[in-house]
């Protein structure tokens, strides 16, 4: 008889740590957002996204943008595309890289030049798995419209 309580005792402890709001953690890094010309109307925004549970990219926003959206390349034959995706999947542990080649963020609507050593602040929003949302603040370097993907990592600075 004296046994049970130990095991219910231990089995509550457990539980309860399981109950606790442990957030799943989605770390952003070299983030960064090609520079515009005057007038230009939208640019894009670049990162690598790694997440420690199985979580999804749900939106993105911005102060310097009107609508902000995930896009992905596509190709139809040799017509290059763009089509916006309601959300990026994160698999737990597995780097997920938005660049120019594929999936990208879309600021559209700017409110005005962004210009290259700005930094400009997105907000992306995480769903896990078991539905928590979590908000990441993001700082993006402004680099030049002729910057490519991973250019920048060396004078990359991540400030917490």
């Amino acid at each position: 008889m004296s046994m049970q309580p130990v095991k219910h005792g231990l089995a509550a402890l457990f539980l309860m740590s399981l109950g606790l709001p442990a957030l799943a953690q989605t770390t952003v890094s070299d983030a960064w957002v090609r520079a515009s010309v005057p007038h230009q109307q939208s640019t894009g925004a670049f990162m690598t996204l790694a997440a420690d549970a199985d979580s999804k990219l749900v939106s993105v926003a911005s102060p310097v943008a009107k609508t902000v959206q995930v896009h992905e390349m596509t190709m139809n034959g040799d017509v290059m595309g763009m089509r916006e995706v309601n959300a990026v999947e994160l698999p737990a542990g597995k780097a997920v890289t938005l660049d120019p080649n594929g999936l990208h963020v879309m600021l559209m609507g700017l409110n005005g030049q962004v210009k290259e050593g700005e930094k400009v602040p997105l907000t992306l929003t995480v769903e896990t798995a078991k539905g928590v949302k979590e908000t990441v603040e993001v700082q993006a370097e402004v680099r030049p419209l002729t910057a490519e993907a991973g250019s920048g990592h060396d004078h990359m600075h991540m400030s917490h």
